[in-house]
């Protein structure tokens, strides 16, 4: 048993290694950049980017489904193989069609790594009786994803003003690379009254209908996985056309770079506050951190460099403090042996949210331009955000008085 322990006790050493490989996605940095590069206008991006959660929203429960029933481990490495080969269809691609195939493809690959990892780590400090240590170690693994991702999007901008072939390369490299460290991942067994319950019903059917139950019994659960991926969908939309909102600017991709690497040392200081920030506001603390990333979002997309780059940095560092809240809030809820299926209708939600909101942020900036685009999505926000708070308020109220 001992012997066991300390393999799991391994898992979370590798996946900090792993985090940090997965996330060294130099391509992230100049995608938008290199696809407007290959004769692609925003509204082409758009969609290929809305093709990218069409996809995702399919797949990502019926990966999470593969991850229970037949191994995270298993489903990471594949995950990590359908990355390597996106990468180089985007190498080749000149036209919106392939890269929707790439897409599908790096889609498929996100679904696989998007609740399975996740779910691997959680049921591993489980197992270790350290549950209650496992927001520290997920504000930690959140902090290696900014850092990682802040120098792979310097890297690339630095790269791609010279070439975009030699980034694509080194993401294809890279992909490889991550193999390592997913080769080491222990997979934990799950309590023997669930591992009885998955040998009993391994049909993808039954696998579903206790998912299903599960969401039908525990409201909870089910706010959780509306509220987060919705929120963090106005980051990411923001993130992604960036690239291009700073090229307008006239900033050169190495700028851009730079830019993104002071966005990352923000990121990093929010995931590493995330903790520290829910000990002193609690259950407040995701209300406060979406309507600031919208204020964020709202004076970003004025007329003036410094303020949208501060505005920028605002937006990601308010976005990290909440997915350690999240994943904790979420993983704290659900059983093992449909965790990682519960955590992809998480990341399927955010699919959806992202198939509105990206294609539309295109169109609107192809005709009215990204400042105004921002302005909507940020004022759309803080919208959502009081609307949702001022319900929330008025039931507790209602529930107080009688």
């Amino acid at each position: 048993m001992n012997r066991i322990n300390k393999r799991l006790e391994k898992n979370i050493a590798a996946d900090y290694v792993f985090c940090f490989l997965r996330n060294f996605d130099i391509a992230s940095a100049i995608w938008v950049l290199y696809m407007v590069y290959r004769g692609l206008p925003l509204w082409q991006v758009g969609i290929v980017e809305g093709i990218f959660h069409v996809t995702s929203f399919l797949l990502e429960v019926p990966s999470g489904a593969l991850a229970d029933l037949f191994g995270r481990k298993r489903v990471i490495i594949f995950g990590r193989i359908l990355y390597a080969v996106s990468a180089v269809i985007q190498l080749f691609s000149t036209n919106v069609y392939a890269f929707s195939i790439a897409f599908i493809i790096s889609a498929a690959s996100y679904n696989m790594n998007s609740g399975s990892e996740e779910a691997l780590l959680y049921d591993s400090m489980k197992l270790l009786g350290k549950e209650k240590e496992y927001i520290g170690v997920n504000s930690r693994l959140n902090m290696i994803l900014e850092v990682s991702s802040a120098l792979a999007t310097f890297i690339g901008g630095i790269l791609a003003e010279y070439s975009y072939k030699v980034c694509y390369v080194t993401v294809v490299v890279i992909a490889l690379l991550s193999f390592v460290p997913a080769y080491f991942f222990t997979e934990p067994v799950v309590e023997k009254n669930e591992s009885e319950e998955r040998k009993e019903k391994i049909s993808f059917r039954a696998h579903f209908k206790i998912c299903v139950k599960i969401l039908k019994e525990n409201r909870e659960v089910t706010k959780i996985l509306v509220y987060y991926p919705v929120v963090t969908t106005f980051c990411t939309v923001v993130y992604f056309y960036g690239q291009e909102f700073f090229s307008e600017y006239g900033l050169n991709k190495i700028q851009i770079s730079i830019v993104m690497l002071i966005t990352g040392v923000f990121s990093c200081l929010g995931a590493w506050s995330s903790e520290k920030m829910l000990k002193v506001f609690g259950g407040k603390t995701k209300y406060l951190a979406s309507v600031g990333m919208g204020v964020a979002i709202l004076v970003m997309s004025g007329e003036q460099l410094v303020i949208s780059v501060l505005g920028f940095a605002a937006v990601n560092f308010a976005c990290s403090m909440l997915y350690p809240i999240q994943s904790a809030e979420l993983n704290a809820k659900i059983p093992s042996g449909q965790r990682a299926t519960l955590i992809s209708v998480d990341s399927m939600i955010f699919s959806v949210a992202m198939m509105l909101f990206f294609p539309m942020c295109g169109f609107v900036a192809d005709r009215m331009g990204l400042h105004l685009a921002f302005g909507g999505l940020g004022f759309i926000q803080i919208v959502l955000m009081l609307l949702l708070f001022t319900g929330k308020r008025k039931k507790e109220m209602g529930n107080h008085e009688s």
